[in-house]
């Protein structure tokens, strides 16, 4: 695979289709080759982490993830996890092919920061994805509606001359023959999906199959500056695509070595 960072940078893992590194993403998107990115597909903290529960498999659970939830959570204050947010999304921007695109997913807890960030940072937002999980967990608490959907917001640069690829008739044809809407539905993660370890907020490979599909080529680069356990790596080169994956945390990227080590064993 080229090499889009300095002659000096380490891989935590790497084979012909895929790079990881483990380190600090403002660190390492810094080298980045400018306007070397076909897409970015982006998973950040939600900021979750607040001491409060919630249901997994059916048993009570402490929502914290780890310490990479908790910048910017209720306790901190709002703008220094909005500034977070521009800082990531003004790297990703200068690693950006001119026509490339960018796929961010959030929820309420961060979604609005993500959404005003993009446009602050020079982006357009092309579509606004709403995942409906047919199988969320229960609301504990009892005091509001169940919390079902995530939003992934889809953008490009905000220059005239940007041009995003866009696979309509591909979609299209995976919608029996109608224009696919911008609301998705399906289940959360599988359990084989899972087998290597879990993450936290891990995505199903459905998912990160229709965002690549529809807006990649073969052969096209793909970054994930939050790769978590790899999913983004695992459909990319699945689908003749290559990955470049980024995390802070050494025991998510081991889940991810295997993952990209056996991506062909189904």
């Amino acid at each position: 695979m080229q090499r889009l960072f300095c002659k000096n940078q380490k891989y935590f893992y790497e084979n012909e289709y895929s790079q990881i590194i483990l380190g600090d993403l403002f660190q390492v998107l810094k080298k980045v080759k400018p306007e070397s990115i076909d897409m970015i597909f982006a998973d950040p903290p939600y900021f979750l982490s607040s001491g409060g529960v919630t249901c997994s498999g059916g048993k009570m659970v402490s929502v914290n993830k780890g310490e990479w939830d908790k910048i910017g959570n209720t306790s901190v204050n709002v703008t220094e996890k909005h500034r977070f947010n521009r800082k990531w999304i003004r790297l990703c921007k200068k690693a950006l092919k001119p026509d490339g695109s960018i796929w961010i997913s959030g929820t309420l807890h961060n979604i609005y920061s993500i959404g005003m960030a993009l446009e602050q940072e020079g982006f357009k937002i092309i579509n606004n994805i709403t995942w409906q999980k047919t199988n969320p967990p229960p609301n504990l608490a009892c005091k509001c509606f169940t919390h079902s959907t995530e939003t992934i917001l889809w953008a490009q640069k905000a220059d005239k001359k940007a041009n995003h690829f866009f696979n309509y008739k591909l979609m299209k044809e995976y919608n029996a023959g109608k224009q696919m809407k911008d609301v998705w539905t399906g289940g959360l993660t599988k359990p084989s999906e899972k087998k290597y370890g879990k993450h936290p907020t891990q995505k199903p490979e459905y998912l990160l199959d229709r965002i690549i599909q529809a807006s990649t080529h073969p052969g096209d680069i793909i970054l994930d500056p939050f790769c978590g356990s790899g999913t983004t790596g695992v459909v990319a080169n699945r689908l003749g695509r290559l990955f470049i994956g980024i995390d802070i945390e050494e025991e998510y990227l081991h889940i991810t070595k295997l993952r990209l080590e056996t991506v062909n064993d189904k």
